[in-house]
């Protein structure tokens, strides 16, 4: 076994104190050495019996150097500590100095985000997580805070801060150049007799071609499989044959149910299509406009390929071929008869979900979407009929936050979400416009409860810069819950749909509500009334003002 004089450490078998620069080993050389250099040094060896220390410190001529080679072999760990020592002391001195700057000793929450970059085109290109870097710190952390004094100032500033600015409507050469595909396909002009707007498309396929072959809603999903199972089997029996070419009837919805979210859209959903005349899409929310045809599936998943307007428009085959069996029958050639079967499209998300557009066009008007939803289906449907259903938007978000939130529901936990949310809504309306925060996709993403949702007067406003206001029935959640009857028959007057039997208005009427709260969330019992107050401070401008659009006192909910 080896010893090494320099450091008088007993080598292991396995010689790991080899690396320490002192060790000596088979090929050390005392000339080359630049510790050994100069210095009459020389290894010990022994046999395999254990040395003792004494003996070798008789050899040293230094006795200092005995602690070098304990000091080498914890050097690692030695320099860990100091590292360490040095990180805390910068943590340390940075926690002290940013509590003497905001008065706080508190290190500001990282759910908490700032005002947007103020250089737009750092954004143009950049992800969901880059553009979070660009917030800043937020300068109060209420999000355990439950006194309703200091959340009232937040609600204050929110409410100076509110503009209703009509916003510029873009001209249709700009949308055809930001969605050159999508012109390509939908035409301009619809079949005459036909209630619904439709067209033939010509097919260049064969029958061995499989027409859902590529559909993203089949791909992605396999729950719809069935239904497109059941497409490719009919599909060679609904094509037009003229003049040896194969056409196929595409159409679009003649209405669209946009809104909102726990609003009640899935009952009126469910009893509208239950009407003789009206057909839904193949799926109750494609949320093709919205989402889908940006490329995101589930919200939490990102981007993913973008899906064409022709896997949304195979969506409304079902229909499609039902109204071609109308215009193709022997009495519509006959008497020129007119298809009154229309196709309605139920995703919630479309009246206020345009998160998306930073992504995907020009940011060049200081954070607000050049480009919306509607002005996209008012391009290709300028008579389409829209219908919107709301209720107290306080109710909504608790609402939303049951059926959303995935563990630890509570009403002191909706109250602290409500509360951060409400501060980061704050931050955003300092430095930008009621529109750019409402319509922001990283604002939006980081508020644990989705307050934007609830300001239903921005949102419509919007809508109403492309559509005539005789294009969009409005209609209270509470109204409907109270009088079914009453509700139905104001959509199907607004859809001009025919008159029912009185069984088939029953069946419409009397069936149960759909998409009740579950058992596990009524359990948990009301909001804090506390938090309801809150609520009730920040929506009361924007329902104010929804009211007045309306000309109807009922949207301003002083009574539930």
């Amino acid at each position: 076994m080896r010893y090494c004089i320099n450091c008088c450490i007993h080598l292991l078998p396995n010689d790991l104190h080899r690396q320490c620069f002192r060790c000596r080993g088979p090929r050390h050389n005392n000339q080359k050495c630049p510790v050994c250099k100069g210095e009459s040094k020389i290894p010990l060896y022994t046999d395999s019996k254990q040395m003792k220390l004494l003996a070798v410190l008789e050899v040293r001529t230094d006795h200092s150097e005995s602690w070098n080679g304990f000091f080498c072999l914890r050097k690692g760990k030695l320099c860990s500590l100091i590292f360490g020592l040095i990180i805390m002391t910068l943590v340390m001195a940075s926690y002290i100095l940013t509590g003497a700057k905001h008065g706080l000793l508190l290190i500001p929450s990282p759910f908490h985000y700032g005002a947007f970059t103020s250089n737009p085109s750092l954004m143009d290109n950049e992800s969901l997580s880059d553009m979070k870097d660009h917030y800043q710190p937020s300068k109060m952390n209420i999000s355990y805070v439950k006194d309703y004094p200091s959340i009232k100032l937040i609600i204050d500033t929110i409410s100076s801060k509110i503009e209703f600015i009509t916003r510029q409507r873009p001209d249709l050469e700009e949308l055809r150049k930001q969605e050159p595909h999508m012109f390509s396909v939908i035409p301009n002009k619809f079949l005459p007799n036909s209630k619904n707007p439709c067209w033939y498309e010509e097919y260049r396929g064969n029958t061995t071609t499989d027409p859902y072959a590529t559909n993203s809603y089949a791909l992605y999903s396999k729950r719809f499989r069935t239904i497109f199972d059941y497409l490719r089997k009919v599909f060679w029996n609904h094509l037009y044959h003229y003049k040896d070419k194969h056409y196929r009837l595409r159409c679009l919805p003649h209405f669209y149910i946009i809104g909102q979210p726990k609003c009640g859209t899935t009952d009126l959903y469910d009893r509208l299509r239950l009407h003789p005349d009206v057909r839904f899409s193949a799926i109750k929310e494609p949320h093709w406009w919205t989402r889908k045809r940006f490329g995101i599936i589930r919200l939490r998943d990102g981007f993913h390929d973008r899906y064409p307007v022709e896997d949304y428009l195979d969506l409304f085959d079902l229909a499609a071929h039902q109204i071609q069996g109308v215009l193709q029958s022997e009495a519509a050639k006959e008497r020129g008869k007119t298809n009154n079967i229309i196709i309605g499209e139920a995703s919630a998300s479309t009246m206020w979900d345009n998160n998306a557009w930073i992504f995907f066009y020009d940011n060049s008007t200081e954070g607000e979407p050049p480009y919306l939803i509607q002005d996209f289906i008012h391009a290709f449907q300028p008579n389409a009929k829209l219908i919107i259903m709301l209720r107290d938007p306080v109710e909504r978000l608790y609402s939303d936050y049951l059926y959303f939130a995935s563990a630890n529901k509570s009403a002191e936990d909706f109250h602290e979400k409500v509360a951060e949310s409400l501060q980061l809504f704050e931050n955003c309306m300092l430095d930008y416009s009621l529109r750019a925060c409402v319509y922001n996709n990283t604002l939006n993403n980081a508020m644990p409860v989705r307050l934007q949702v609830g300001l239903y007067v921005v949102y419509l406003l919007d809508w109403l810069t492309v559509f005539d206001k005789d294009q969009i029935l409005v209609l209270r959640l509470e109204d409907h819950a109270s009088n079914v009857k009453y509700t139905m028959h104001m959509v199907f007057q607004f859809l001009d749909l025919g008159p029912l039997s009185e069984k088939q208005e029953a069946l419409i009427t009397k069936s149960p509500a759909s998409n009740t709260r579950r058992p596990e969330d009524r359990s948990l019992g009301p909001m804090l009334p506390t938090t309801k107050a809150i609520l009730r401070d920040f929506y009361r401008p924007f329902n104010t003002k929804l009211a007045q659009v309306l000309f109807d006192d009922a949207f301003l909910w002083k009574r539930t």
